[in-house]
């Protein structure tokens, strides 16, 4: 009996957040369909990002299902990518992506949702961000009006992106990962905030993490304190060169020389380190709390890894990262709406005509605050947001999620049987009558 063909087509082999996202949801496809389907994965880049992720980190299971074409169609296609990108080869068809940041997805994303018989996202804010989107347009040729919206045909589910409890742990081991434990220790101050992720694009506070934002808040709200905390930004900017973090560090300097006076000390962090190196940069003693105040999430994968750690995380209260970060267990910071600035618009993806968060600049004073005076109640938050995501968020949990999205929304497939003509039995003849 031949098992029906699944491709996977995705990142899976870079060093980028959706390979990331491509190769957890490979291995939960794996544990729930590895029996009942053949699996296989088409590799694909992911714009400038590093390839070779799965040779230098020994994945050999993931290598062996590698494909460089397909010699049929397969019964099942996912396709892990933005959606502008969707293309229906199988005979059922399944998008999964992170969508939008913001309030709002070009036409031709929502083109390529409708292209797909189902619609995998990785939270609510990322699921509406596509399904709220209608485009109104006018045909040059005959002056007809349409509008381009998702087809009530596709089908939508929200897959969380599961923490790898074997990689985060929430464990700090002096004996493991020595240079980025020196480099740490070497840090004066003893109470550190801990930011991750890329400074992008954008005029001061317009970029879409609001890395400028955030520095600038921080550095006015301990301005004045006898005894400042740092913070610790682990971020690049377009690459992890010598000429980005010289970049960095003059965005860092032109801040400090704007806000002035006797201000904390902020450190950068810049180049690649793998993942073990990034679970003892979360559990070092020194880090006791993260810090984004972003302007929009699809998910947020470092703030769910971070929560491994029982410390407490200040955070914007809108976008992905609210589906798994409990208001009463974190810091959510509360703000507004606001148009795209034009220095951060990217064609096709984040557009004049959306919104994203801005954070209220008192509120975060208040966390960063609060987190910093009284530590002990907000590590209670913490801890308790830990015990929510090893509960609800784990990998497994999003291996059961995803096999009862599959059971519940998957056609049965006509399973093909290979031809096998049958023995024939034996024929006995009648034996002769022995004569006497």
């Amino acid at each position: 009996m031949k098992k029906p063909l699944a491709v996977i087509s995705c990142p899976i082999d870079t060093y980028s957040g959706y390979g990331g996202r491509s190769r957890d949801f490979v291995k939960a496809l794996l544990k729930c369909k590895g029996e009942e389907w053949d699996i296989k994965i088409l590799p694909q880049r992911w714009g400038s990002t590093k390839f070779g992720y799965l040779a230098d980190h020994n994945e050999v299971e993931l290598s062996k299902l590698l494909i460089k074409q397909m010699s049929e169609k397969p019964k099942v296609w996912f396709q892990i990518t933005v959606p502008n990108e969707f293309q229906p080869v199988g005979e059922y068809n399944i998008g999964v992506t992170a969508a939008m940041e913001t309030t709002l997805s070009h036409s031709s994303w929502i083109e390529g949702v409708n292209r797909m018989n189902m619609v995998i996202t990785s939270s609510e804010h990322s699921k509406k961000s596509l399904v709220d989107s209608k485009w109104d347009f006018t045909n040059n040729n005959t002056g007809e009006k349409g509008q381009v919206a998702v087809d009530g045909k596709v089908k939508f589910e929200v897959l969380f992106e599961g923490l790898d409890i074997d990689k985060y742990n929430g464990e700090f081991d002096r004996n493991t990962n020595v240079e980025m434990i020196e480099t740490l220790d070497s840090i004066k101050e003893s109470f550190c905030f801990l930011f991750v992720g890329s400074w992008m694009q954008g005029e001061h506070r317009q970029d879409r993490k609001n890395v400028g934002g955030l520095v600038e808040n921080f550095l006015t709200t301990f301005k004045t304190s006898n005894n400042k905390p740092a913070l610790i930004l682990k971020s690049h900017h377009a690459s992890t060169s010598i000429m980005d973090r010289e970049v960095m560090l003059k965005k860092i300097d032109s801040i400090r020389k704007q806000v002035g006076g006797n201000l904390p000390n902020i450190y950068l962090l810049h180049g690649e380190i793998n993942d073990s190196e990034i679970n003892t940069l979360y559990n070092h003693p020194k880090i006791k709390a993260m810090v984004s105040l972003t302007r929009g999430e699809g998910f947020g994968r470092p703030l769910l890894e971070f929560t491994s750690t029982g410390k407490p995380i200040i955070v914007s209260g809108w976008s992905g990262q609210t589906d798994f970060l409990r208001a009463d267990l974190s810091f959510l910071v509360g703000g507004k709406l606001e148009n795209v600035h034009p220095s951060a618009i990217i064609k096709d993806m984040i557009l004049a005509e959306a919104k994203w968060f801005t954070f209220d600049e008192k509120l975060a004073k208040d966390a960063f605050k609060s987190v910093y005076k009284h530590y002990k109640q907000a590590l209670v938050r913490g801890k308790k947001q830990r015990v929510v995501t090893k509960k609800y968020f784990t990998l497994q949990k999003m291996q059961d999620k995803l096999n009862e999205i599959l059971d519940k929304n998957l056609p049965e497939f006509a399973v093909q049987n290979t031809f096998v003509p049958p023995v024939p039995n034996k024929i006995e003849l009648p034996k002769r009558p022995v004569k006497k």
